[in-house]
């Protein structure tokens, strides 16, 4: 087995807390609301919504994939950190055991946040995960973090 590690890093003019509470905290309510095409419901399996909750995710019509399971590993409220892993769901390949990811939100100088992602992906065997692999996901959920950001802008009583 091998893991595979790629960061990515970016801004948003909306600051940690307000953020953390939409795009992490309550990410399984407001997707489905304001990108339906790309997330048409989440569920919970197990859990309270804490550490070791499972969470079944149904991509909406236009999605390569129906659906993906994952695992909250850790939320830090205070520092604005979140820890999940893919555990199981059509978009885990033969060749990939799961993809661990860490979220953190930084404030940024103009009061806005710097998100840092680390992405982890557990290979079985000898299977190597290369960056070109891992983009088109990067892009999708670069998409969908400005979907939140605009909604964000677009109802500044939300999520305060």
């Amino acid at each position: 087995m091998g893991v595979f590690t790629y960061e990515t890093e970016f801004s948003s003019v909306i600051p940690p807390p307000r953020l953390f509470k939409a795009f992490i905290l309550d990410v399984d309510n407001l997707i489905p609301k304001i990108a339906p095409q790309a997330v048409k419901c989440a569920e919970i399996i197990e859990g309270d919504g804490g550490v070791g909750t499972i969470t079944k995710i149904t991509f909406g019509e236009g999605s390569q994939f129906g659906f993906v399971t994952h695992k909250i590993d850790g939320i830090d409220k205070d520092n604005s950190v979140y820890s999940y892993s893919l555990v199981k769901g059509d978009a885990l390949s033969d060749k990939i055991e799961k993809i661990s990811y860490e979220t953190k939100l930084v404030a940024s100088s103009d009061g806005g946040s710097i998100i840092k992602s680390t992405s982890n992906y557990h290979t079985k065997g000898d299977v190597e995960v290369k960056e070109e692999h891992v983009k088109a996901g990067k892009e999708k959920a670069s998409h969908l973090f400005k979907l939140v950001e605009g909604y964000l802008l677009a109802n500044p009583n939300e999520y305060c």
